[in-house]
């Protein structure tokens, strides 16, 4: 894996998403909200994937957007389905995420990122815009939601939730990638004291309330959760961000575990693949592509007392059911999901 990084800062740049169309429920952009049209290709390795599947949980869109779960090995022609059987996806035909990408646009050189979102009947790829993607499923595909689905991006605290999301992104979403791929000592320096000022202060407003913005579950958590749940195994070691440990920092840990225990949450995680993709992909940052053992993650399933806090974590409206049987993750690690 080619890790794109300035030459003369040694910062990490993340490529832009160059498939933004948007599926709406007026289809403004040509794809109209349809259940069963489209398919959510994920790796349960990357955080900006796992955010999609966290929505789609909570708000019961299992039946109406199947997923595609890539192989969390990439090799030199990006995201491969060798975790199904003939090495191909069963609904779209394809091996490679590629293949979608270059349906859409036969002459696209760039990167192949997830999570995107396949049109099934013409193969091509409709968008990569990962920010999008969530915020749409929430408010675009409201007539395919589930009885009870939760509101995740209420209209009075979009404000909020936005600016949140803004600071979360630059200072921890995306800060733990350029502390992990800088090439310069100060490149590296810089994301590394932005991270944990960045935490340090969600620390003291979460030491208040359970949730970042009101007093139920929002876009935001899902946001920071996919970032804190790779901490210790991948971000702490592989990345160099090692001030402190999720589980040394008190109330981001009992935060972390609080929606971990929350159906739509940890039953996504799979610890399995974040740490082998991690591990093994970046061979810039560990040639060996030797996949640690620990952390042990027994702790994620201990009592956390949030609920002390206050708050309803699905507001007005009920937790998902299990997840789908073909979509259940083998419990690993000591950590049940």
């Amino acid at each position: 894996m080619t890790i794109p990084t300035d030459p003369e800062t040694g910062e990490f740049r993340r490529s832009a998403n160059h498939f933004d169309a948007r599926i709406t429920a007026d289809g403004r952009d040509g794809w109209p909200v349809e259940a069963g049209r489209y398919r959510l290709v994920v790796s349960r390795a990357c955080p900006w994937a796992s955010r999609g599947l966290v929505v789609r949980r909570l708000l019961g869109l299992e039946s109406a957007l199947s997923v595609a779960v890539a192989d969390p090995i990439q090799d030199d022609k990006s995201w491969r389905f060798t975790l199904d059987p003939g090495g191909r996806d069963p609904v779209l035909g394809i091996k490679y995420l590629a293949e979608a990408y270059h349906a859409a646009d036969p002459h696209y050189l760039d990167g192949i990122s997830v999570p995107a979102i396949v049109d099934i009947p013409s193969g091509r790829l409709v968008t990569n815009d990962y920010p999008r993607i969530t915020l749409d499923l929430s408010t675009e595909w409201t007539s395919l939601h589930r009885s009870g689905a939760p509101e995740l991006y209420p209209e009075r605290l979009r404000d909020e939730i936005d600016a949140v999301n803004a600071g979360v992104y630059a200072d921890v979403n995306a800060a733990v990638y350029q502390a992990g791929f800088a090439t310069r000592q100060s490149a590296y320096e810089d994301a590394y004291h932005r991270l944990f000022t960045m935490l340090d202060v969600l620390s003291e407003r979460l030491e208040r309330q359970r949730y970042l913005v009101g007093d139920t579950i929002t876009e935001a958590d899902i946001r920071l959760f996919t970032t804190l749940v790779r901490f210790d195994p991948v971000y702490h070691g592989h990345f160099k961000c090692n001030r402190n440990k999720l589980a040394e920092m008190p109330v981001l840990w009992a935060y972390a575990r609080d929606l971990f225990q929350t159906p739509g949450f940890g039953d996504t995680v799979d610890f399995d693949h974040i740490k082998r993709h991690y591990y093994a992909v970046h061979e810039q940052v560990n040639p060996t592509r030797i996949v640690p053992l620990g952390p042990e993650l027994s702790g994620w399933t201990t009592p956390h007392h949030r609920e002390q806090l206050g708050g309803r974590p699905f507001g007005d409206g009920t937790p998902p059911g299990p997840p789908p049987e073909d979509e259940r993750i083998e419990a690993k690690d000591g950590a049940t999901s």
